[in-house]
């Protein structure tokens, strides 16, 4: 039976093959969670000023192939070039900020309630961390999963999205040339099969990517009884109000559908203008997206996700909607689509209710702010909002009564702080947060030991 491989093509150029690996097997990453589990004693063993300078030497292992690592994004995934090179920074920094982690206070001493004795909380590894990750971010989003599992002692399984299979590697290969062992920090490529068999067999699983599969993924870790978190899609809203700097906010506003071509989980698909600020926002807006270019956007990442959004427009064009600007293809070489606004969608068209991952969002009208706020909420997942406006009461009293799991003010929807928690509202997210202290306590187990006086003279 010949060998099934994985392959990953530049979108840019679809004919450069920039990696083909043979699919492992549900048997390989069996038998590599069982090394991972083997050598998982020995990495917790070593003590934290180990694992530190471990991290530490990672991020200088980034630093240094900076340029490489920059060119590798931008030829696998299709990432702009400014882009690639805020990723490879990213991933630096979030090594950088878990090589401290090591050192971190990991319980608490209490009082007894009565008599002599030591009441203790301590927070332990769950053993092997089962690791899976989009394509989109092919460096930073392993990062801030691997980096505080093995911070704290877990030993680590990470199945990239097979899109971004060189990535991963590459990022192995510099781990192990930081002193890491492949048994610590193992890169198994593959799909759907190597995906099932890591979630049946890891101790702790942490999943990005589709809604379906993240859901399939939740139930199959939950029925064994592992600690799972998952960060699935979203649809993304802005909030603009008629007191808000215009401009700026539909260069934010554009930035955040079409950058990387939309196909950020923190992307705005939907663009919500209160009152007064619609008519002065669509043409800002219009004018704003008509003004990006290669730079920005760049291709999507295949050809089928290319065939989904130009379907998506074409069936909403014919529903009613009108395409305010882009909607096509360019006649080029690469898998290529126009950053897109669209108005007059109707409400029940997956476009107003679905994540597309590309450059389009839909313009909403609302006659006010609690129109705009009910408009926003009106999903089953959510992820990011951005709310634009001059009045820090208006932004404040706005952040509370949003479902989202992040709210940006007066910025685009797309950003992240990794230091924070990252997670979504409603059906955008499963379980712990990621990223800061939250990620630390996802990837760790409390217990409370009680020491009482052993008696005798």
């Amino acid at each position: 039976m010949p060998a099934v491989t994985i392959t990953s093509y530049n979108p840019a150029d679809p004919d450069d093959l920039v990696a083909v690996v043979e699919e492992p097997g549900a048997e390989a990453v069996r038998a590599a969670v069982g090394r991972a589990r083997a050598a998982q004693t020995g990495w917790l063993a070593a003590g934290a000023g180990a694992r530190s300078a471990a991290l530490g030497r990672i991020a200088d292992a980034v630093e240094a192939h900076a340029e490489e690592l920059t060119a590798l994004i931008v030829r696998e995934v299709g990432k702009p070039l400014a882009e690639a090179r805020g990723e490879v920074a990213r991933t630096a920094a979030i090594w950088r900020y878990y090589a401290q982690a090591p050192y971190a206070p990991s319980g608490a001493v209490h009082e007894t309630a009565a008599g002599a004795g030591l009441l203790l909380t301590r927070r332990r590894p769950h053993g092997v961390a089962g690791l899976i990750a989009p394509w989109n971010f092919p460096l930073a989003i392993p990062t801030w999963k691997a980096a505080p599992a093995l911070a704290v002692g877990n030993t680590v399984v990470l199945k990239p999205a097979p899109e971004a299979t060189a990535c991963a590697l590459r990022l192995a290969e510099l781990a192990r040339a930081a002193g890491v062992s492949e048994d610590v920090f193992t890169v198994v490529p593959g799909g759907a099969e190597e995906g099932a068999a890591l979630v049946d067999a890891a101790d702790v699983v942490s999943f990005t990517g589709s809604t379906g599969v993240g859901r399939a993924v939740v139930r199959a870790a939950t029925e064994r009884g592992v600690p799972v978190q998952a960060e699935l899609g979203g649809l993304n809203a802005a909030l603009v109000l008629p007191d808000a700097d215009i401009a700026t906010a539909a260069a934010h506003v554009a930035a955040a559908i079409a950058g990387y071509a939309g196909q950020k989980c923190t992307a705005t698909s939907r663009v919500i203008a209160v009152g007064a600020a619609y008519e002065p926002l669509r043409e800002a807006l219009v004018k704003a997206l008509a003004a990006v270019d290669d730079t920005v956007c760049g291709p999507v990442v295949n050809s089928a996700a290319r065939e989904r959004l130009t379907l998506a427009v074409g069936s909403a064009v014919e529903a009613g909607a009108s395409v305010l600007t882009g909607g096509g293809v360019p006649d080029r070489i690469g898998w290529f689509v126009e950053p897109t606004l669209l108005a007059d969608v109707p409400a029940e068209h997956p476009l107003a209710r679905e994540e597309f991952f590309g450059p389009i969002a839909v313009l909403h009208a609302a006659a006010d702010l609690d129109e705009a706020i009910a408009l926003a909420n009106d999903t089953p997942h959510s992820l990011a909002t951005s709310v634009h406006t001059r009045s820090l009461d208006v932004a404040l009293a706005v952040a509370d009564r949003l479902d989202a799991g992040m709210i940006r003010v007066n910025a685009p929807s797309s950003g992240v702080d990794f230091h924070l928690p990252f997670g979504g509202a409603k059906g955008a997210a499963h379980g712990d947060r990621e990223q800061g202290q939250a990620a630390l306590d996802f990837y760790t187990v409390g217990r409370t030991v009680s020491v009482l006086p052993g008696g005798g003279a």
